[in-house]
């Protein structure tokens, strides 16, 4: 859900919020295999973590991993964490490797400003990070400094655009290195005001200030994604259901995803339709319903000794 605080004066710089949902998903199988073998259609970056996570911990390339399904790429939905900890959750479990969240991570180089990704995997909920130390950007991954159940009655309408990627890899890299601090933080509105209004389900106030995180983050990044949303007619999606009821909307990272969190399942399905006919001749958008996710990424392991395989079933965005 962004950053509330890029400055570099508090110590920290980073500190970001996001939220669990419990789709789209990352489903991989592990298995014990002669030779290494991956089946990864539609995915990216599977053989470099499998790479990184084998030299990291000395591991025999006697496995397969299959993908069986992918959170999008580039959209904006932490894709690369999720599938980086599923591999790493995998193999520890394949291995008994005895490996915590934060030890793959690491290893996968994962978490490098946010701890989101990564609490998202472990127990899900609606997440605060601390953020990083101002002069130790590649240090520690950010720790959780907060957890919360996001309320069971609420609903996240997605705004997905098939023909935009987010900015990632050396762009992002090179983002991060050009913007200097911003002037200001957003720790007072969040402690005082945005957190209050989700622990006592208040989801206008809570929209309200999540209006307010997006902008300060829309503003900073504008320069690299070319406004405060990264698509346009995510943009446009999303002023669109804000004026026709939806309380709370924002993008997803750096996008293009959007979002909107809605009171009740109805007014979700009711909004939904309503969106799909009214954008239905931009053939790049979709509108997916998903819910918020309150518990972490789940391990199926069958008795290896006789089948020869383990399974990890992980639903984490």
């Amino acid at each position: 859900m962004g950053f509330f605080d890029l400055t570099d004066r508090a110590g920290h710089r980073f500190g970001g919020l996001g939220l669990t949902i419990d789709s789209p998903c990352t489903q991989l199988q592990i298995s014990e295999s002669k030779n290494l073998i991956i089946e990864a259609k539609n995915s990216e970056n599977v053989s470099n973590f499998v790479e990184k996570l084998i030299k990291s911990f000395n591991l025999p390339r006697s496995f397969s991993v299959q993908v069986l399904q992918n959170i999008p790429v580039h959209a904006g939905l932490g894709s690369g964490t999720q599938m980086a900890l599923a591999i790493g959750a995998g193999l520890n479990h394949l291995f008994a490797l005895d490996l915590n969240a934060a030890q793959i991570a690491a290893a996968a180089m994962r978490g490098r400003r946010s701890g989101i990704g990564i609490g998202a995997f472990s127990q899900g909920g609606f997440l605060l990070d601390a953020g990083k130390q101002a002069d130790k950007l590649g240090d520690k991954i950010p720790a959780i400094n907060a957890r919360y159940a996001f309320p069971d009655s609420w609903r996240i309408l997605l705004v997905l655009d098939a023909a935009h990627t987010g900015v990632h890899g050396a762009e992002e890299l090179a983002a991060f290195q050009a913007l200097k601090p911003a002037p200001s933080s957003l720790r007072t509105m969040l402690d005082e005001h945005m957190l209050p209004a989700l622990q006592r389900t208040d989801l206008l106030a809570f929209g309200a200030h999540m209006q307010e995180l997006q902008a300060y983050n829309g503003d900073y990044f504008a320069p690299i994604q070319g406004g405060r949303y990264a698509s346009k007619d995510v943009a446009q999606a999303l002023d669109w259901l804000q004026t026709n009821g939806a309380p709370c909307v924002g993008q997803s990272s750096w996008g293009p995803t959007g979002f909107a969190i809605l009171e009740s399942q109805q007014q979700a399905e009711r909004l939904q339709a309503q969106a799909q006919l009214v954008f239905a001749d931009k053939l790049n958008i979709s509108f997916r319903l998903v819910r918020g996710k309150n518990t972490g990424a789940t391990v199926s392991g069958l008795d290896i000794s006789k089948l020869s395989a383990s399974e990890l079933s992980i639903n984490e965005s």
